[in-house]
């Protein structure tokens, strides 16, 4: 539902005054608020910035705002709510309807994208562009590049591009995070550098091949309206006089860009409120800038601060826990949730032997939940990167419990690792004829048809492999087919499955970048997981088996009602709630990411951990391994996360023997001065190993540069690093 985003000039007539006077709130709808829901509500003027707990009840202080502006005859017409998808707004809408009858429903409500589209429809004929432009779908986009691409003899056979995927990603993230296409390969795309030159020409043919054909894409939308509204003065008045009153859901989630048009759509009158939390700014992926909530009132100096603290989800005892986790964060705005909920059990940190005993340890107090009376279906288990529930589900397959994962792919699931599964799936069943065509396709210059004459023979024959040496290989590819069948001789004779890795990698490793050149090393990290989970095995077919006892329809069978288990990355959970959570894996190197380096991606991730567990109603578990593999494949001693290390012992039940806490932050401890830590200083880090201090990056953080684990950014208080003479 999109409404009408120019309203006549004429006021209300008097209809439409007696309509709205009719449809007045009942004054005893204002009891359904609290204090702080009420102020936030009933502030009409001016900028406003309304910081939203966890579970602190948002959407209902957005509803009854719009409704309230309604009531206090402020035309629905002249009021814009600007929201993060189209279901947001219609839902807000249709609610805020529900309390003022159908006039809520001529408010202004929809996704920035889709304003955009209607203003530029209206006004876009000033950067060049007519009302009927079309706008480009991701696959259209695409299409261009490759269009480009070629008439630029840039692809090509046996030409090593990025594909028109990655170019893609590469324009449009430049333009989401406002940062240039040279800076963002630098720090995302290092390996494709080669190609900005390239790159960068093609961005231009593009904006151009749009403009001179009537099109926008998604990024065009924000871009072209943030350009109009700065580049037109005259037209910025006249769309800031169109609305009165502007609302933003979910503040914290937007880029730069986004941000700037909130300003400049409010440059006549600062009747702005936008409604978000900091602590759960956690997607700057996706062009997400932390600074937008942060820096508002810098932005806009008479800005009114309210704060929603009364949680409406979760226990204190999980709160209180929550409350500490984020009070630890260098930035934030400050304010501590509290709960008219029963005070309910403490959350329990679990320190498991290792990760397969972490996955026993969480089945079983899944199974145990469902004894005592638990819906599974209210039960989740959240964790920082996808592979990191490998075991896990595992474990819950061999219990025969369902489960449904949300937010990344399977490990296996991925064509890179189905090709390296492939040379161990033929090693333990030469007859495996899937396999075999998936090893064959990989070697240059072999098409489907040459795989299927090759895989004839290999079907009709009881000796695989002295059939394939027999094979005549054509002159272009006969070398890449010897070094084929000399790897299989190998592997034929091992059992081992990290034999079997090493010699598969030797092998594969220039097919698999020459595959996924555009991408491989985001890729890579799927592969050394692979061999980490190998570890566990001395038998390579227990391990195929157990992969088997996992297929991806394992996520999706059963009928829409029956009740599964829900397993999630911590991206894909926000917003959502459970009785009962785990977060797993909370060990350092794991959570926070052993790749987030700087204080601000440290920061976020700490964000992420404070996410997830605000997602708990009743229960709430922290389990992490005491042992995990290093990079060097050993396996190594563990300590819990960072940002578990602080919280005070009396908030958590801990069950077993685990590393021990930081005394509680109630008592008096003098901190570390970072004076003791100038540049050249050589430490040791629990995690990390030794290290020499390279930079002060902080008021109480410095960059540590680790032999085998590169640069890292550590906080003096939870580093516990140690000074060597």
């Amino acid at each position: 539902m999109q409404n009408s985003l120019f309203p006549p000039e004429k006021s209300l007539s008097q209809k439409e005054s007696n309509e709205t006077t009719d449809n007045r709130f009942d004054p005893d709808i204002y009891a359904d608020l609290n204090p702080a829901q009420h102020e936030a509500v009933t502030t009409m003027d001016g900028p406003v910035l309304v910081i939203a707990g966890a579970g602190s009840g948002k959407t209902r202080t957005l509803i009854y705002r719009l409704a309230h502006l309604v009531d206090q005859k402020i035309a629905p017409e002249k009021i814009l709510l600007l929201t993060f998808t189209r279901k947001a707004a219609q839902e807000m809408l249709h609610r805020a309807a529900f309390l003022m009858k159908e006039t809520c429903c001529r408010v202004n409500g929809g996704t920035f994208h889709s304003v955009a589209s209607n203003l530029l429809r209206h006004y876009g004929y000033h950067l060049g562009y007519s009302a009927n432009f079309t706008i480009l779908d991701r696959s259209d986009s695409e299409g261009i590049i490759n269009l480009l691409k070629s008439s630029l003899d840039l692809g090509g056979e046996g030409k090593k591009f990025p594909s028109k995927r990655v170019v893609m990603n590469i324009i449009s993230g430049a333009v989401n995070k406002s940062v240039s296409i040279n800076e963002l390969m630098e720090n995302r795309y290092a390996h494709l550098l080669d190609h900005e030159k390239d790159i960068l020409l093609i961005r231009d043919h593009y904006q151009q091949f749009k403009f001179d054909h009537g099109l926008m894409d998604y990024d065009d939308l924000l871009v072209n309206l943030k350009k109009l509204l700065s580049e037109f003065p005259d037209i910025r008045k006249s769309i800031s006089n169109l609305y009165s009153h502007i609302m933003v859901d979910e503040y914290q989630d937007t880029n730069l860009i986004q941000a700037e048009i909130v300003t400049l759509l409010a440059d006549n009158h600062n009747n702005v409120m936008v409604v978000g939390d900091d602590a759960q700014s956690i997607y700057s992926f996706r062009g997400a800038n932390f600074r937008n909530i942060m820096d508002f009132p810098e932005l806009f100096p008479q800005t009114k601060i309210v704060k929603l603290e009364e949680n409406y989800r979760s226990s204190q005892s999980i709160l209180n826990v929550t409350n500490e986790i984020i009070s630890q964060a260098e930035e934030r705005f400050t304010k501590k949730l509290f709960s008219r909920i029963d005070k309910g059990p403490k959350p329990i940190l679990y320190a498991a032997q290792n990760e397969d005993q972490q996955a026993r340890y969480v089945t079983g107090q899944i199974l145990d939940l469902k004894r005592k009376g638990g819906d599974i279906n209210k039960i989740a288990v959240l964790f920082r990167s996808s592979f990191h529930s490998y075991k896990l589900e595992l474990e819950l397959t061999n219990h025969h419990l369902s489960f449904e994962k949300r937010g990344g792919q399977k490990l296996t699931e991925s064509a890179h690792m189905k090709d390296v599964l492939s040379f161990m799936r033929i090693s333990c069943n030469p007859q495996d004829n899937l396999s075999w065509n998936r090893v064959l396709l990989q070697l240059d210059k072999v098409g489907p048809k040459t795989a299927q004459k090759i895989l004839t023979r290999i079907k009709t024959s009881d000796d695989p492999l002295s059939t394939l040496k027999k094979y005549p290989a054509a002159k272009g590819w006969k070398n890449n087919f010897i070094k084929l069948v000399e790897l299989l001789e190998k592997l034929f004779n091992l059992t081992n499955p990290l034999e079997v890795y090493e010699l598969v990698m030797n092998y594969y490793q220039p097919i698999f970048e020459r595959i996924y050149h555009d991408d491989y090393p985001g890729r890579t990290n799927d592969l050394e997981q692979l061999k980490d989970i190998l570890k566990s095995y001395d038998d390579l077919q227990n391990f195929l088996d157990d992969s088997s006892l996992d297929p991806p329809e394992a996520q999706t069978t059963g009928s829409k009602n029956e009740t599964k288990l829900v397993l999630s990355t911590i991206h894909s959970a926000k917003g959502l709630e459970w009785d009962t959570i785990f977060v797993i894996n909370l060990a350092q190197g794991k959570f926070p990411a052993s790749y987030a380096r700087w204080t601000d991606e440290i920061e976020e991730e700490r964000r992420l951990l404070y996410v997830a567990s605000t997602r708990a109603r009743k229960n709430l578990y922290f389990v992490y391994p005491r042992e995990i593999l290093n990079k060097e494949r050993q396996l190594i001693p563990a300590t819990m996360s960072q940002f578990l290390e602080h919280l005070s012992r009396d908030l958590l039940n801990h069950p077993g023997s685990f590393t021990s806490f930081k005394p509680s932050p109630r008592s008096a401890k003098q901190k570390v001065s970072i004076s003791l830590f100038p540049p050249g200083t050589v430490v040791k880090h629990g995690f990390f190993g030794k290290g020499t201090v390279i930079a002060i990056a902080g008021p109480r953080s410095v960059d540590v540069e680790f032999s085998g684990h590169g640069l890292k950014t550590l906080h003096l208080d939870y580093a516990k690093l140690k000074i060597i003479d």
